[in-house]
């Protein structure tokens, strides 16, 4: 099973959930989709870092 972060709901969902332009992932677990916004937080950070 598939998991998402939805975010117009701001909530884990799985698969059969909102549309995929409106949500994170696939995720293989429900803790993984829960972090998803820090991880894209992160991502973010590391590559506005890297803009030399």
């Amino acid at each position: 099973m598939s998991w998402y972060f939805c975010l117009v709901h701001k909530a884990v969902e799985p698969e059969a959930g909102c549309a995929n332009a409106e949500r994170l992932g696939p995720y293989a677990t429900e803790a993984e989709a829960g972090a998803a916004l820090e991880k894209a937080h992160d991502r973010n950070e590391t590559f506005d870092a890297d803009e030399d």
